[in-house]
Protein backbone atom coordinates (compact mmCIF):
# COMPACT_ATOMS: atom_id res chain seq x y z
CA UNK A 1 0.00 0.00 0.00
CA UNK A 2 1.16 3.31 -0.98
CA UNK A 3 2.32 5.70 2.14
CA UNK A 4 0.09 8.57 3.00
CA UNK A 5 -3.30 6.46 1.44
CA UNK A 6 -5.69 3.90 1.94
CA UNK A 7 -7.56 1.92 -0.29
CA UNK A 8 -10.13 3.73 -2.52
CA UNK A 9 -9.88 6.58 -0.52
CA UNK A 10 -10.75 10.10 -1.90
CA UNK A 11 -9.48 13.63 -0.97
CA UNK A 12 -13.12 14.80 -0.44
CA UNK A 13 -13.70 12.41 2.55
CA UNK A 14 -10.69 14.43 4.02
CA UNK A 15 -11.12 17.72 5.46
CA UNK A 16 -8.81 20.57 3.37
CA UNK A 17 -6.61 21.32 6.13
CA UNK A 18 -5.60 17.76 6.48
CA UNK A 19 -5.26 17.31 3.27
CA UNK A 20 -2.84 19.54 2.80
CA UNK A 21 -0.62 18.15 5.97
CA UNK A 22 -0.58 14.77 4.17
CA UNK A 23 0.77 16.17 1.05
CA UNK A 24 2.91 18.20 2.80
CA UNK A 25 4.11 15.08 4.64
CA UNK A 26 4.52 13.05 1.33
CA UNK A 27 7.20 15.59 0.19
CA UNK A 28 9.14 15.53 3.25
CA UNK A 29 9.20 11.46 3.10
CA UNK A 30 9.82 11.77 -0.20
CA UNK A 31 12.98 14.36 0.44
CA UNK A 32 14.29 11.94 3.07
CA UNK A 33 17.67 10.94 2.29
CA UNK A 34 17.95 7.42 3.29
CA UNK A 35 17.92 5.56 -0.05
CA UNK A 36 20.08 7.52 -2.03
CA UNK A 37 22.92 7.37 0.26
CA UNK A 38 22.48 3.57 0.65
CA UNK A 39 22.40 3.38 -3.36
CA UNK A 40 25.84 5.48 -3.49
CA UNK A 41 27.55 3.45 -0.55
CA UNK A 42 27.21 0.00 -2.78
CA UNK A 43 30.04 1.30 -4.90
CA UNK A 44 32.38 1.85 -2.00
CA UNK A 45 32.52 -2.29 -1.34
CA UNK A 46 34.90 -3.71 -0.56
CA UNK A 47 36.27 -0.65 2.19
CA UNK A 48 39.75 -2.42 1.23
CA UNK A 49 42.72 -1.42 4.34
CA UNK A 50 41.93 2.05 4.47
CA UNK A 51 39.80 4.10 6.75
CA UNK A 52 36.58 5.40 6.26
CA UNK A 53 36.42 8.77 7.67
CA UNK A 54 33.19 11.13 7.49
CA UNK A 55 32.70 14.44 7.78
CA UNK A 56 30.04 16.95 6.78
CA UNK A 57 27.36 19.64 7.85
CA UNK A 58 23.45 20.47 7.55
CA UNK A 59 19.71 19.17 8.37
CA UNK A 60 20.40 15.53 6.97
CA UNK A 61 23.80 14.93 8.17
CA UNK A 62 23.25 13.03 11.02
CA UNK A 63 20.20 10.57 9.26
CA UNK A 64 22.75 10.60 6.53
CA UNK A 65 25.78 9.31 9.02
CA UNK A 66 23.13 6.87 10.47
CA UNK A 67 23.05 5.14 7.08
CA UNK A 68 26.46 5.36 6.45
CA UNK A 69 27.05 3.44 10.14
CA UNK A 70 24.53 0.68 8.54
CA UNK A 71 25.97 0.37 5.38
CA UNK A 72 29.74 0.40 5.90
CA UNK A 73 31.98 -2.00 7.60
CA UNK A 74 35.32 -1.73 8.83
CA UNK A 75 36.53 1.07 10.62
CA UNK A 76 34.45 4.02 10.54
CA UNK A 77 35.13 7.47 12.53
CA UNK A 78 34.47 10.99 11.77
CA UNK A 79 32.19 14.55 12.80
CA UNK A 80 29.42 16.05 11.32
CA UNK A 81 27.46 19.48 12.13
CA UNK A 82 24.41 20.00 12.40
CA UNK A 83 21.97 23.17 13.58
CA UNK A 84 20.60 22.64 17.27
CA UNK A 85 17.61 20.12 17.28
CA UNK A 86 19.03 18.12 14.56
CA UNK A 87 21.19 15.33 15.67
CA UNK A 88 20.40 11.74 15.68
CA UNK A 89 22.55 9.50 17.82
CA UNK A 90 25.66 7.91 15.86
CA UNK A 91 28.11 4.97 17.54
CA UNK A 92 30.73 5.90 15.69
CA UNK A 93 30.51 9.03 14.13
CA UNK A 94 30.36 12.22 16.35
CA UNK A 95 27.58 14.50 15.89
CA UNK A 96 28.04 18.12 16.88
CA UNK A 97 25.03 21.20 17.18
CA UNK A 98 26.22 24.90 16.11
CA UNK A 99 23.64 27.63 15.04
CA UNK A 100 21.85 28.43 12.04
CA UNK A 101 21.39 30.30 10.03
CA UNK A 102 23.96 32.72 11.59
CA UNK A 103 27.59 30.73 12.48
CA UNK A 104 28.70 30.70 15.64
CA UNK A 105 32.37 29.74 17.87
CA UNK A 106 30.54 25.95 18.03
CA UNK A 107 30.71 25.51 14.50
CA UNK A 108 33.91 27.34 14.31
CA UNK A 109 35.65 24.58 16.95
CA UNK A 110 33.65 21.91 14.99
CA UNK A 111 34.59 22.86 11.16
CA UNK A 112 38.34 23.13 12.43
CA UNK A 113 38.15 19.92 13.87
CA UNK A 114 36.40 18.66 10.39
CA UNK A 115 39.42 20.31 8.39
CA UNK A 116 41.71 18.12 10.65
CA UNK A 117 40.01 14.98 9.97
CA UNK A 118 40.50 15.95 6.16
CA UNK A 119 43.79 16.44 6.50
CA UNK A 120 45.12 13.66 8.03
CA UNK A 121 43.60 11.28 5.70
CA UNK A 122 45.78 9.41 3.37
CA UNK A 123 46.09 7.35 -0.18
CA UNK A 124 43.70 4.56 0.59
CA UNK A 125 41.41 6.00 2.98
CA UNK A 126 38.27 7.28 1.64
CA UNK A 127 36.47 10.22 3.39
CA UNK A 128 32.81 10.44 2.73
CA UNK A 129 31.42 13.85 3.02
CA UNK A 130 27.60 14.23 3.66
CA UNK A 131 26.13 17.87 3.00
CA UNK A 132 22.83 19.47 3.04
CA UNK A 133 21.13 22.62 3.33
CA UNK A 134 22.18 24.53 6.38
CA UNK A 135 25.71 23.18 5.70
CA UNK A 136 26.83 26.96 4.79
CA UNK A 137 26.44 28.50 8.06
CA UNK A 138 27.77 25.72 10.45
CA UNK A 139 30.69 24.45 8.32
CA UNK A 140 32.32 27.56 9.22
CA UNK A 141 35.74 28.99 8.65
CA UNK A 142 36.62 32.65 8.07
CA UNK A 143 39.36 33.39 5.63
CA UNK A 144 42.19 34.43 6.77
CA UNK A 145 42.43 37.88 7.95
CA UNK A 146 38.50 38.06 8.00
CA UNK A 147 36.76 37.45 11.46
CA UNK A 148 33.14 35.21 12.64
CA UNK A 149 31.87 38.86 13.49
CA UNK A 150 32.52 40.55 10.38
CA UNK A 151 31.46 37.02 8.53
CA UNK A 152 27.69 37.46 10.59
CA UNK A 153 27.53 40.72 10.30
CA UNK A 154 28.05 40.10 6.14
CA UNK A 155 25.64 37.03 6.02
CA UNK A 156 22.91 39.45 8.08
CA UNK A 157 22.59 41.90 5.97
CA UNK A 158 22.46 39.90 2.86
CA UNK A 159 19.40 37.75 4.09
CA UNK A 160 17.84 40.86 5.18
CA UNK A 161 18.53 42.29 1.74
CA UNK A 162 16.81 39.90 -0.31
CA UNK A 163 19.49 38.14 -2.11
CA UNK A 164 19.04 34.79 -3.93
CA UNK A 165 20.88 31.83 -2.06
CA UNK A 166 23.46 31.75 -5.13
CA UNK A 167 24.56 35.48 -4.51
CA UNK A 168 24.77 34.50 -0.51
CA UNK A 169 26.85 31.76 -1.07
CA UNK A 170 28.81 33.24 -3.66
CA UNK A 171 29.85 35.63 -1.14
CA UNK A 172 30.24 33.38 1.82
CA UNK A 173 32.64 31.24 -0.52
CA UNK A 174 35.15 33.71 -1.37
CA UNK A 175 35.58 34.60 2.90
CA UNK A 176 35.77 31.26 3.71
CA UNK A 177 38.91 28.81 4.31
CA UNK A 178 36.51 25.84 3.74
CA UNK A 179 34.36 26.53 0.97
CA UNK A 180 34.01 26.64 -2.62
CA UNK A 181 36.29 23.66 -3.23
CA UNK A 182 38.79 23.90 -0.24
CA UNK A 183 37.58 21.23 1.73
CA UNK A 184 38.18 18.66 -1.19
CA UNK A 185 41.74 19.87 -1.91
CA UNK A 186 42.52 19.55 1.91
CA UNK A 187 41.39 15.80 1.72
CA UNK A 188 44.13 14.68 -1.16
CA UNK A 189 45.15 12.68 -1.83
CA UNK A 190 42.36 10.69 -0.18
CA UNK A 191 39.42 9.58 -2.43
CA UNK A 192 36.06 11.44 -1.43
CA UNK A 193 32.92 10.28 -1.87
CA UNK A 194 30.57 13.51 -1.33
CA UNK A 195 26.71 13.01 -1.14
CA UNK A 196 24.52 15.77 -1.42
CA UNK A 197 20.78 16.76 -0.88
CA UNK A 198 20.10 19.66 -2.79
CA UNK A 199 17.86 22.58 -1.80
CA UNK A 200 18.86 25.05 -4.24
CA UNK A 201 17.07 25.73 -7.47
CA UNK A 202 18.43 23.67 -10.25
CA UNK A 203 20.23 21.36 -8.12
CA UNK A 204 23.66 23.47 -8.64
CA UNK A 205 26.39 21.54 -6.71
CA UNK A 206 28.47 24.46 -6.83
CA UNK A 207 25.70 26.56 -4.94
CA UNK A 208 24.33 23.54 -2.62
CA UNK A 209 26.12 24.13 1.14
CA UNK A 210 28.51 26.77 -1.04
CA UNK A 211 30.36 23.73 -2.61
CA UNK A 212 33.04 23.08 -0.38
CA UNK A 213 34.07 19.75 -2.19
CA UNK A 214 33.33 20.81 -6.26
CA UNK A 215 34.90 23.62 -7.57
CA UNK A 216 33.91 26.46 -7.94
CA UNK A 217 33.19 29.00 -10.77
CA UNK A 218 32.34 32.28 -9.02
CA UNK A 219 35.35 35.12 -8.42
CA UNK A 220 36.24 37.48 -5.56
CA UNK A 221 34.54 39.87 -8.39
CA UNK A 222 31.59 38.02 -8.42
CA UNK A 223 31.58 38.49 -4.53
CA UNK A 224 32.48 42.33 -4.75
CA UNK A 225 29.56 42.79 -7.33
CA UNK A 226 27.03 41.38 -5.04
CA UNK A 227 27.53 42.99 -2.05
CA UNK A 228 27.29 46.55 -3.94
CA UNK A 229 24.51 45.79 -6.04
CA UNK A 230 22.84 45.13 -2.75
CA UNK A 231 23.94 47.92 -1.13
CA UNK A 232 25.99 46.50 1.50
CA UNK A 233 28.34 48.18 4.15
CA UNK A 234 32.18 46.53 3.95
CA UNK A 235 34.61 46.89 6.55
CA UNK A 236 37.55 47.44 5.37
CA UNK A 237 39.22 44.16 5.96
CA UNK A 238 36.44 42.81 3.62
CA UNK A 239 37.10 44.83 0.97
CA UNK A 240 40.91 44.22 1.12
CA UNK A 241 40.08 40.54 0.73
CA UNK A 242 38.16 40.73 -1.69
CA UNK A 243 39.61 43.29 -4.22
CA UNK A 244 42.82 41.76 -3.93
CA UNK A 245 41.86 38.34 -4.74
CA UNK A 246 43.54 36.80 -2.10
CA UNK A 247 40.79 34.32 -1.16
CA UNK A 248 40.09 33.15 -5.14
CA UNK A 249 38.31 29.72 -4.92
CA UNK A 250 39.88 26.90 -6.81
CA UNK A 251 38.37 26.12 -10.01
CA UNK A 252 39.73 22.94 -10.15
CA UNK A 253 40.56 20.39 -7.56
CA UNK A 254 43.89 18.09 -6.80
CA UNK A 255 41.81 15.64 -5.15
CA UNK A 256 39.72 11.84 -6.48
CA UNK A 257 36.41 13.62 -5.61
CA UNK A 258 33.30 11.85 -6.97
CA UNK A 259 29.60 13.97 -5.90
CA UNK A 260 26.32 12.66 -6.03
CA UNK A 261 22.79 14.35 -5.21
CA UNK A 262 20.86 11.92 -3.44
CA UNK A 263 17.42 13.64 -2.84
CA UNK A 264 16.18 16.91 -4.61
CA UNK A 265 13.47 19.09 -4.58
CA UNK A 266 11.50 17.68 -7.41
CA UNK A 267 11.69 14.22 -5.25
CA UNK A 268 9.16 15.59 -3.18
CA UNK A 269 6.91 17.39 -5.52
CA UNK A 270 6.65 13.89 -6.84
CA UNK A 271 5.68 12.61 -4.01
CA UNK A 272 2.99 15.28 -3.25
CA UNK A 273 1.96 14.55 -7.19
CA UNK A 274 1.54 11.22 -6.51
CA UNK A 275 -0.08 10.90 -2.91
CA UNK A 276 -2.85 14.04 -4.61
CA UNK A 277 -3.47 12.02 -7.72
CA UNK A 278 -3.87 8.43 -6.08
CA UNK A 279 -7.06 10.71 -3.75
CA UNK A 280 -8.12 11.49 -6.85
CA UNK A 281 -7.02 15.26 -7.66
CA UNK A 282 -5.91 16.84 -10.66
CA UNK A 283 -2.49 17.87 -10.61
CA UNK A 284 -0.27 20.99 -11.60
CA UNK A 285 3.56 20.72 -10.87
CA UNK A 286 4.67 24.40 -11.28
CA UNK A 287 8.17 22.43 -10.44
CA UNK A 288 11.14 23.61 -7.70
CA UNK A 289 12.03 26.63 -9.97
CA UNK A 290 9.91 29.50 -8.71
CA UNK A 291 12.31 32.20 -7.11
CA UNK A 292 12.12 35.74 -6.12
CA UNK A 293 9.42 37.66 -3.88
CA UNK A 294 7.49 36.17 -2.32
CA UNK A 295 4.98 38.94 -2.77
CA UNK A 296 5.06 38.46 -6.48
CA UNK A 297 5.30 34.82 -6.14
CA UNK A 298 1.46 35.13 -4.31
CA UNK A 299 0.73 36.96 -7.07
CA UNK A 300 1.92 34.68 -9.65
CA UNK A 301 -0.04 31.78 -8.02
CA UNK A 302 -3.26 33.93 -7.40
CA UNK A 303 -3.35 34.59 -10.79
CA UNK A 304 -3.32 31.49 -11.87
CA UNK A 305 -5.96 30.31 -9.33
CA UNK A 306 -8.36 33.13 -10.97
CA UNK A 307 -7.49 31.27 -14.39
CA UNK A 308 -8.60 27.72 -13.21
CA UNK A 309 -11.73 29.14 -11.65
CA UNK A 310 -12.77 31.12 -14.76
CA UNK A 311 -11.98 28.04 -16.82
CA UNK A 312 -9.38 28.62 -18.52
CA UNK A 313 -6.40 27.24 -16.64
CA UNK A 314 -4.00 24.14 -17.11
CA UNK A 315 -6.65 22.39 -14.92
CA UNK A 316 -10.11 22.13 -13.55
CA UNK A 317 -11.53 21.86 -10.12
CA UNK A 318 -11.27 19.81 -7.89
CA UNK A 319 -7.19 20.34 -8.37
CA UNK A 320 -4.51 20.83 -6.87
CA UNK A 321 -1.15 23.44 -7.82
CA UNK A 322 2.30 21.96 -6.02
CA UNK A 323 4.98 23.92 -6.56
CA UNK A 324 8.41 24.30 -4.91
CA UNK A 325 11.81 27.19 -4.78
CA UNK A 326 12.59 29.44 -2.94
CA UNK A 327 11.19 32.74 -2.23
CA UNK A 328 12.99 35.96 -1.08
CA UNK A 329 12.10 38.31 1.55
CA UNK A 330 13.27 42.13 1.79
CA UNK A 331 13.41 42.63 5.20
CA UNK A 332 11.29 46.32 5.83
CA UNK A 333 10.00 45.74 9.39
CA UNK A 334 10.52 44.66 12.95
CA UNK A 335 7.89 41.42 12.95
CA UNK A 336 8.19 37.99 12.71
CA UNK A 337 7.79 35.90 9.41
CA UNK A 338 10.01 34.39 7.31
CA UNK A 339 9.18 33.86 3.00
CA UNK A 340 6.57 31.23 3.36
CA UNK A 341 4.21 32.62 5.55
CA UNK A 342 4.62 35.96 3.93
CA UNK A 343 4.02 33.97 0.65
CA UNK A 344 0.74 32.88 2.12
CA UNK A 345 -0.49 36.19 3.99
CA UNK A 346 -0.12 37.89 0.49
CA UNK A 347 -2.19 35.21 -1.17
CA UNK A 348 -4.61 35.58 1.29
CA UNK A 349 -5.05 39.48 0.24
CA UNK A 350 -4.92 38.48 -3.22
CA UNK A 351 -8.05 35.97 -3.23
CA UNK A 352 -9.92 38.21 -1.21
CA UNK A 353 -13.30 37.50 -1.93
CA UNK A 354 -12.76 34.36 -3.75
CA UNK A 355 -13.90 30.88 -1.70
CA UNK A 356 -13.06 27.83 -2.08
CA UNK A 357 -9.26 27.50 -1.67
CA UNK A 358 -7.28 26.74 0.82
CA UNK A 359 -3.59 26.32 0.58
CA UNK A 360 0.05 25.18 2.81
CA UNK A 361 3.60 26.52 2.19
CA UNK A 362 5.87 25.86 4.53
CA UNK A 363 10.12 25.16 4.14
CA UNK A 364 10.99 21.27 4.13
CA UNK A 365 13.70 22.00 7.09
CA UNK A 366 10.92 23.09 9.18
CA UNK A 367 11.86 26.22 9.89
CA UNK A 368 10.72 29.64 8.15
CA UNK A 369 13.03 32.45 8.41
CA UNK A 370 12.47 33.76 11.58
CA UNK A 371 8.58 32.23 11.94
CA UNK A 372 9.27 30.04 14.46
CA UNK A 373 7.28 27.60 12.59
CA UNK A 374 7.70 26.19 8.79
CA UNK A 375 5.10 28.11 7.48
CA UNK A 376 1.37 28.58 7.69
CA UNK A 377 -1.96 27.27 6.45
CA UNK A 378 -4.70 29.75 3.85
CA UNK A 379 -8.13 29.24 4.87
CA UNK A 380 -10.89 30.58 2.74
CA UNK A 381 -11.84 32.70 5.49
CA UNK A 382 -8.08 33.74 6.94
CA UNK A 383 -8.94 37.23 6.49
CA UNK A 384 -12.39 37.22 8.07
CA UNK A 385 -11.15 35.76 11.36
CA UNK A 386 -7.58 37.67 11.31
CA UNK A 387 -9.98 41.02 11.25
CA UNK A 388 -12.53 39.79 13.73
CA UNK A 389 -9.49 39.41 15.72
CA UNK A 390 -8.61 43.02 15.08
CA UNK A 391 -5.28 42.11 13.11
CA UNK A 392 -4.52 44.77 10.50
CA UNK A 393 -3.07 42.24 7.61
CA UNK A 394 -1.84 44.94 5.42
CA UNK A 395 0.04 46.66 8.56
CA UNK A 396 1.32 43.06 9.36
CA UNK A 397 2.35 42.26 5.85
CA UNK A 398 4.43 45.50 5.61
CA UNK A 399 6.23 44.48 9.01
CA UNK A 400 7.09 41.53 7.79
CA UNK A 401 4.89 40.10 11.13
CA UNK A 402 3.16 37.42 8.81
CA UNK A 403 4.14 34.46 11.33
CA UNK A 404 2.03 37.00 14.65
CA UNK A 405 -1.11 36.84 12.19
CA UNK A 406 -1.24 32.78 11.86
CA UNK A 407 0.48 32.05 15.15
CA UNK A 408 -2.71 34.36 16.59
CA UNK A 409 -5.32 32.09 13.71
CA UNK A 410 -3.75 28.55 15.33
CA UNK A 411 -2.91 28.52 11.91
CA UNK A 412 1.01 27.81 12.24
CA UNK A 413 2.64 24.50 9.97
CA UNK A 414 5.29 23.36 13.02
CA UNK A 415 6.33 19.94 11.96
CA UNK A 416 9.62 20.52 14.00
CA UNK A 417 13.32 19.70 12.97
CA UNK A 418 12.05 17.39 9.41
CA UNK A 419 15.69 16.00 9.42
CA UNK A 420 16.14 17.12 5.33
CA UNK A 421 15.59 20.45 3.36
CA UNK A 422 14.88 20.80 -0.08
CA UNK A 423 13.53 23.90 -0.16
CA UNK A 424 10.02 25.55 -0.26
CA UNK A 425 6.75 23.42 -0.75
CA UNK A 426 3.49 24.75 -1.48
CA UNK A 427 0.12 23.28 -2.23
CA UNK A 428 -2.92 25.21 -3.45
CA UNK A 429 -6.37 23.89 -3.03
CA UNK A 430 -8.96 24.84 -5.67
CA UNK A 431 -12.28 23.47 -5.27
CA UNK A 432 -15.17 23.53 -7.01
CA UNK A 433 -17.52 26.33 -6.93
Amino acid sequence: MPPNSHPAEKYSEITPRALLRRLFDAALAGARSAAGVEAHLKSLSPIGSGRVIVVGAGKAAAEMAQVVERNVSGEVSGLVIVPDGYAATCTHIEVAEASHPLPDDRGLRATARVMNLVQAAKAGDIVICLLSGGASSLLIAPAESVSLVEKRAIVTALLKSGSSIDEINCVRKHLSAVKGGRLANLAAPATILSLVVSDVVGDDLAVIASGPTVPDPTTCGDALAVLRRHGIALSKTIENVLTSHKTETPKTLSANVSTHIVARPTDALAASAALATRLGLSVHNLGDTCTGSALQGAADHAALVRAILGGQGPVAPPCVILSGGEYTVEVRGPGRGGPNTEFVLALALELEGIGGVWALSADTDGVDGVAGAAGAFLTPDTLARARAARHDVRQALAANDSASIFSALQDLVAPGPTLTNVNDFRAILVEPR
